[in-house]
């Protein structure tokens, strides 16, 4: 079984060269036309964006770890189209319902150009465009994909409710009653696309600090330990780890999310389950799994083990530790409740790891802009993907670009630009209330799995919902 992991994700180490060897800190004072805080998806995405649109920019990057470190070298591995937030919510906004139906749009865009930007690129990030299931497991996990599905299609996404003989043609899924299927989807390796990225960036000219972690950021400046960068724009690229940053510990809440890996499967094994098109895979639990088919023939899984640590300690980028056993044996004890006539002996464990993305209090993403005037410059930024960053970054990245640079752009117009989130309750409200919901969700699922012919979701599930804000 799975020993408890720090540092790498099993992404991270099979993605090239040890990244702790690849740059240098910054030392001493800089300048520069941008200065991007974090060099994961957002910090990447909105370089090379800035630079799509003026190649001659100065940018520079400082990050406390080394690029691609958290969430975008640790998440399972889905571009997916779907999105993040309460859509009724952004629509109560200006942008009103079209605004929403064109953010969806957007998203479903993304993944074909993204797909584009890594061929064009050269970054092989074991890009597949297999779509995405979501599988249901009893009656009320039916409903709710039904009601997911119809309200997914109201917002302009092409989700479509499929019954058993559907999924277990694509999946061997013991216990399937019916699914959604979603052809906006691609498997990816994260780590190779962050590392990739950080590569492109690099060559044109961009200047990337690693293990350089920011002590005070400010419109015009960032501060590290050993030096400064001025330049009239400050992006906050920071998402999950938002919170380490001075003053905005109740920004963005970390919430923990835990992957194992299995060993190889041997081919025996593919032909029993299936899985040829590589699409991703999620169940319909309240404490849901997500899963991927590696190139390379094994699953990887993902859930919320331990999803928060008091004091928004998993924000801290020193802090990374890996799940505890027990996590690890819950998400390979779903494998096998998933695929039972796997034999036991064929699972193995290879890699457990954890990491980080960025909650609102809404559970809104946003990315705006406050310019403070040409003399003292302006800051922007981006987060609150809630778990859907790897595209939502892409875009993010885009749409700060044209801000950025003062460029009026469809993307400038769509509902999460200059949205607003409120603070996170301060400690111990915190910690007790992420607590108290993953523990009412869990209880849901127990519930809805002694009574699987029940079509009505646990009552326990919508307590946790009006706790969380949802």
């Amino acid at each position: 079984m799975a020993t408890r992991l720090t540092g790498p994700s099993f992404w991270q180490a099979h993605a090239g060269p040890a990244p702790a060897t690849r740059r240098p800190p910054l030392a001493g004072d800089t300048e520069a036309d941008v200065c991007i805080v974090g060099a994961g998806y957002t910090g990447l995405w909105t370089a090379h964006s800035l630079l799509q649109l003026e190649p001659d920019l100065k940018i520079v990057m400082v990050e406390a770890a080394h690029a691609g470190f958290g969430a975008s070298g640790r998440n399972g591995g889905w571009l997916s189209g779907l999105m993040p937030g309460n859509r009724s919510q952004m629509a109560s906004g200006p942008g009103g319902r079209d605004g929403v139906v064109a953010f969806q749009q957007a998203l479903i865009d993304a993944v074909a150009e993204i797909g584009s930007v890594v061929a064009s690129e050269g970054i092989d990030c074991d890009y597949v465009r297999g779509g995405t299931l979501a599988v249901a497991r009893n009656a009320a996990q039916m409903e709710r994909l039904r009601r997911s599905a119809e309200e997914d299609r109201r917002w302009g996404c092409p989700s479509g409710i499929v019954d058993r003989d559907f999924v277990t043609a694509r999946l061997a899924v013991a216990g399937a009653v019916g699914g959604v299927w979603n052809p906006h989807c691609a498997r990816i390796q994260p780590a190779k696309l962050a590392y990739g990225l950080a590569h492109v960036v690099e060559k044109r000219g961009v200047r990337i600090y690693e293990h350089s972690p920011v002590r005070a950021v400010g419109a015009g400046l960032v501060t590290t330990a050993a030096g400064r960068v001025s330049a009239p724009w400050v992006v906050l690229a920071t998402e999950g780890y938002t919170a380490s940053l001075p003053g905005r510990r109740r920004r963005l809440l970390p919430m923990n999310s835990s992957m194992i890996v299995t060993a190889p499967l041997p081919d025996w094994v593919w032909e029993m389950l299936g899985w040829s098109r590589y699409e991703t895979v999620s169940d319909a639990a309240h404490a849901y799994v997500y899963l991927q088919r590696t190139a390379d023939g094994r699953i990887a899984i993902g859930g919320r083990g331990v999803p928060y640590r008091y004091g928004s300690r998993a924000a801290d980028p020193a802090f990374i530790a890996g799940p505890p056993a027990s996590v690890a044996e819950a998400l390979m004890g779903t494998l096998q409740e998933m695929f039972p006539t796997v034999p036991a002996s064929v699972w193995k464990i290879d890699a457990a790891w954890s990491g980080v993305l960025g909650v609102a209090r809404d559970w809104c993403p946003a990315v705006g802009v406050a310019s403070a005037g040409s003399d003292t410059g302006g800051m922007a930024w981006a987060g609150g993907y809630v778990g859907d960053g790897v595209t939502t970054s892409y875009l993010a990245g885009r749409t700060l670009a044209d801000l950025i640079l003062g460029r009026s752009s469809p993307l400038t117009g769509l509902p999460w630009v200059g949205h607003e989130w409120g603070n996170w309750e301060p400690e111990p409200l915190r910690w007790l209330g992420v607590r108290a919901v993953y523990g009412l969700y869990r209880a849901a699922d127990r519930s809805e799995a002694a009574h699987p012919d029940r079509t009505r979701s646990s009552r326990w599930a919508g307590l946790a919902d009006r706790l969380a804000g949802r």
